[in-house]
C-alpha cells in the first residue's frame, strides 16, 4: 500500500489573476509569495496553497462550470504513479501521467467532474 497523498493545494482558475490576486489579498490579508501575470500564488498561515491560475492557460482545459483543481502533492514521481495505478480504477484520468513544468503529475476526475490533480513538485526527487 502506498503513502495517502496529502491535500495541501487548492487551485482556482480565474479569468483575470491581477484582478483576483487583489480580491485574495484584501480577503485573505496576505500578500502572494508568488506574482506573475498568469498565476499568483498563496501561503496559508496553516501551509494549505492557494494558487490562481489564468484559465486560459491551464492544461488539460477546465470545463466551463468548474476550473477547480482539488490538489495533492506527493514526495516522489514514484509514489504519483503509485496512486495513478489505484486511481485508474476509481475515478476517471483525464490527463496521464506527465511531466509539466511545476513536476510530474496526472488530473482524475470524480463523479461530479470535480478535478483531482496529483503531483510531484519538480524539485523532488524521481
Amino acid at each position: 500500500r502506498h503513502p495517502m497523498p496529502t491535500l495541501n493545494y487548492i487551485l482556482l482558475a480565474v479569468a483575470d489573476p491581477a484582478a483576483s490576486n487583489r480580491f485574495y489579498s484584501d480577503l485573505l490579508g496576505l500578500e502572494p509569495v508568488e506574482n506573475s501575470p498568469s498565476f499568483v500564488l498563496y501561503v496559508l498561515p496553516n501551509g494549505i496553497k492557494l494558487g490562481l491560475w489564468a484559465a486560459g492557460a491551464i492544461t488539460p482545459a477546465p470545463k466551463a462550470a468548474g476550473g477547480v483543481e482539488i490538489t495533492f502533492s506527493q514526495a516522489s514521481i514514484a509514489e504519483v504513479r503509485a496512486t495513478h495505478a489505484d486511481w485508474q480504477h476509481k475515478a476517471t484520468i483525464l490527463q496521464q501521467p506527465i511531466e509539466m513544468d511545476f513536476g510530474f503529475t496526472f488530473v482524475a476526475e470524480d463523479p461530479d467532474g470535480h478535478r483531482l490533480r496529483v503531483f510531484s513538485p519538480a524539485e523532488n526527487p524521481r
